[in-house]
């Protein structure tokens, strides 16, 4: 019997399966369509997503394929009100833009690396399970069938998802009324390399008419999306995302709506695709039905304000990976895949309210955003989950609570090594780190931190490791690698003096306390682990 069943090989499939075979568990991954669809839906990646790619392995290839989103310049009724600049200099990843089949591409070839590829033309027809595992009936495109079990199956595949409607989830919400259309197009202009462009006419008690242009990194192409003109009529078909089924619109037809718009038309050419788009918002009532999940547009759907979809998918994935590696090795009890629904429906929800509240308020918005890092995804936070603890009180005022993101911190140094390094250096991987910032630690408290790494390494094999963080270079500890933070940034991002910090695979923070002698990291660890 396989481990893992993987349906749909989207971005969030992609990571799945990547990350599980990251962490150790071979799965199979079907996608039911035959080609990947050649649309450029997704487009901007968050921070947070490329810190996710930071870690997998993927971030350079990613970032070499794709261009540095700038800002946004800006027309309302003709008129310019100014250009809008993306700036994230003091966050490891600034955003993104990359075409989701490239995205695809690059993701697929990870995968590829792990010695597992995506068995394509291979729909889910039927899920049963039972306590040990879930059989499942795949069609074939050739047309024959087959039945297989797995201990774990993860839907992955989509608004329509097959794996949603087998289990019965429900799938509330609602659709906007009006229609889209996108296209793939050449645009000769004076916009500066990376600088996207929305042009507005607003519109009493209605939809702002709206021409919206998203830089791609081939120069002078662009993904364009507006206001389908007669909603409903060549819009009409399924009732989220792209319209397959209908022929899309024409060059004249994108060239008339920005026309009407802009203050001059440029010349537009070249169209390579086009498409009519649907926009829902929905949230599964329940990610988890015994040892079926789902993830990504599966479990959620929204409008594109923000670029959140695709990223929040992607991490659903990353965070659901580690748990599901860990339980199947048996090195963590079931009860932690629990805490995949409770982390990240919260997300969900909160990803369709903002959206949605930034669709219908689209344009008539005064000022700036609320918190310039609101869709960098960065803000994430697991607080109060059942699955972090916070040390005996008080904590340390500065720096990340549990269940937040772990911030980088740049600038550390290691014996040995001519260059710095990173905080994320250290975290990368499939294990728990725990970081323990000492204070002025004499040769005494250093052995016996160096014991406990030991005694770590012993009771969790590579499952947790600990990396000690010194104000200044001290006597080394063998088991216990250790950073000076020469240049203060350790502390300024998680605060001065003695604090211990246990970071998740996925870059949160799980556990955090003054001292690593704290009791409660070992109960904390007792929780997560059947050592």
């Amino acid at each position: 019997m396989s481990d893992v069943l993987v349906v749909g090989a989207g971005p969030v499939g992609l990571t799945m399966a990547s990350e599980l075979a990251r962490h150790g568990i071979r799965c199979r991954i079907v996608d039911r369509m035959e080609i990947p669809l050649p649309y450029c839906r997704a487009i901007g990646v968050t921070p947070r997503t490329l810190e996710v790619w930071d870690d997998m392995g993927v971030a350079r290839e990613m970032v070499d394929a794709g261009l540095w989103l700038e800002g946004m310049r800006s027309y309302i009724d003709g008129h310019p009100v100014g250009d809008t600049a993306a700036t994230f200099d003091d966050l490891p990843y600034s955003e993104l833009g990359l075409p989701q089949y490239e995205t695809e591409r690059l993701l697929g070839r990870h995968l590829a690396r792990f010695g597992i590829a995506v068995e394509r033309g291979v729909a889910l027809s039927e899920l049963v399970q039972d306590g040990t595992g879930v059989a499942a009936r795949l069609e074939h495109a050739d047309g024959s069938a087959e039945n297989a079990r797995f201990r774990y199956v993860v839907g992955c595949d989509g608004a329509h998802s097959a794996v949603r409607h087998a289990l019965g989830i429900g799938f509330p919400g609602e659709a906007f009324p009006m229609g889209f259309m996108l296209g793939d197009v050449r645009i000769e202009w004076d916009l500066p390399r990376g600088m996207a462009l929305r042009a507005l006419r607003l519109n009493e008690d209605a939809a702002p008419d709206m021409f919206i242009a998203i830089p791609l990194p081939e120069a002078g192409r662009y993904r364009v999306s507006m206001l389908a003109p007669e909603p409903g009529d060549d819009a009409a078909g399924t009732d989220h995302g792209i319209q397959t089924e209908a022929k899309g619109p024409d060059l004249a037809a994108i060239a008339a709506v920005a026309a009407a718009l802009l203050p001059e038309l440029p010349p537009i050419s070249d169209l390579r695709w086009s498409s009519y788009f649907r926009i829902s918002m929905r949230l599964a009532d329940r990610y988890r039905d015994g040892r079926v999940f789902i993830a990504g547009d599966a479990a959620h759907i929204h409008p594109p304000t923000g670029g959140q979809g695709m990223n929040t998918g992607i991490q659903d994935a990353y965070n659901l990976a580690w748990k599901l590696a860990l339980v199947l090795q048996r090195a963590a009890p079931e009860t932690l895949l629990d805490s995949y629904e409770s982390e990240r429906r919260p997300v969900g929800a909160d990803v369709v309210q903002r959206t949605r509240a930034a669709s219908e308020n689209y344009g008539r918005a005064k000022g700036e955003k609320p918190d310039r890092l609101a869709d960098t995804q960065i803000l994430v936070s697991y607080r109060g989950g059942d699955f972090v603890t916070a040390g005996e009180p008080p904590l340390p005022a500065h720096g990340p609570a549990p269940g937040d993101r772990a911030p980088d911190a740049a600038g550390l140094r290691r014996r040995g090594i001519g260059f710095p390094v990173r905080l994320f250096d250290i975290l990368r991987g499939t294990d728990h780190v725990l970081l323990v910032q000492l204070g002025d630690a004499g040769e005494t408290a250093l052995a016996e931190l160096g014991a406990f790494a030991a005694d770590l390494a012993a009771t969790y094999g590579t499952h947790v490791r600990l990396c000690a963080i010194a104000p200044a270079d001290v006597a080394w500890q063998p088991l216990m690698p250790l950073c000076v933070d020469a240049e203060g940034s350790f502390a300024a991002a998680y605060g001065p003096g003695e604090t211990a910090v246990l970071v998740r695979p996925d870059g949160y923070v799980g556990w955090r306390g003054r001292s690593w002698r704290d009791a409660t990291l070992g109960s904390h660890l007792a929780k997560i682990f059947t050592a």
